[in-house]
């Protein structure tokens, strides 16, 4: 049970559930009605998702890979079994949760098809053929649903619709790129080792480098262009105050590529620091308005 834990990525879990809040409150603040039912069952439903986003990332690992150090084959093959059946489990509540929500028409067109968007990237992101965690593409697959689709169905089953509002998970979305790219670099000895294909192995440390500071700076610059959709500055600025904490870990990932000795630690903290309290402080900003 412990290592079936560890695989749904608890700290995943915290980070869905953080931008779920932020789209719950961006509802708040618009003036729509809490719907606590919808709330709570919508969180329940992306937290479910994401975990099984996890587990079948690791279902169909190759079988020449460990799934935890030390493990015999014996064990490996009951842990992979559990995390199926735990993984179908949850997609299967998801689906009865969907059909919940349509008998108490809380289950709008906009909200279906956010919820059917998230099931294809669980899909896309772990299961053969597609399997975009082994193909260099599992980094964009994994912030766009925890950064983009998840803050939108938990404003969308408040309100029964989009908002440009909404557009604030896109700079969001980046800095969960960010992240990601970020935590590629711990494991890169593993990844060469076992050939996996990730966006670092795949492009190598001096474009993969580049590119985060890329994804880095974008963020910002669309925090600041939200005025041009009607967002007010005076609204956003707490997402500023990650800034600090950004402009270290490009400094700390600069150095990486330069050879310096790094502390693995400090840079991951900082990287979960930057996409995490962003979130945090939009949350907290929207709920208090």
């Amino acid at each position: 049970m412990k290592n079936l834990l560890r695989l749904t990525r608890p700290l995943h879990l915290l980070l869905a559930a953080l931008t779920y809040f932020l789209g719950a409150s961006i509802a708040n603040y618009l003036g729509k009605p809490f719907r606590i039912d919808s709330f709570w069952l919508g969180l329940v439903a992306v937290l479910l998702a994401q975990g099984s986003m996890s587990l079948l990332a690791e279902v169909f690992r190759p079988d020449n890979e460990a799934i935890i150090d030390g493990q015999s084959r014996k064990d490996r093959l009951l842990l992979r079994n559990n995390a199926l059946y735990v993984s179908i489990a949850a997609l299967t509540a998801n689906a009865v949760i969907a059909f919940v929500l349509y008998t108490v028409n809380r289950l709008s067109v906009p909200a279906f098809f956010f919820l059917l968007l998230s099931l294809i990237l669980i899909l896309v992101y772990a299961i053969p053929p597609f399997r975009f965690i082994n193909r260099g593409f599992g980094e964009f697959v994994l912030a766009a649903h925890m950064a983009y689709i998840i803050p939108s169905i938990a404003y969308i089953l408040q309100s029964d619709e989009t908002h440009r509002f909404l557009l604030i998970s896109i700079p969001l979305t980046f800095l969960a790129l960010a992240y990601f790219i970020v935590m590629n670099f711990p494991a890169f000895a593993s990844d060469t080792k076992y050939n996996r294909s990730t966006l670092l192995t795949r492009l190598g440390w001096e474009r993969t480098v580049p590119l985060h500071h890329l994804f880095v700076l974008l963020a910002y610059i669309l925090f600041l262009a939200t005025p041009i959709f009607g967002l007010s500055l005076s609204l956003l600025w707490p997402a500023f105050l990650t800034l600090p904490f950004a402009l270290f870990q490009v400094f700390q990932l600069r150095n990486l590529s330069l050879g310096a000795p790094t502390n693995w630690t400090l840079l991951t903290v900082t990287a979960l620091s930057v996409f995490g309290l962003t979130a945090y402080f939009l949350s907290l900003t929207f709920w208090l308005r």
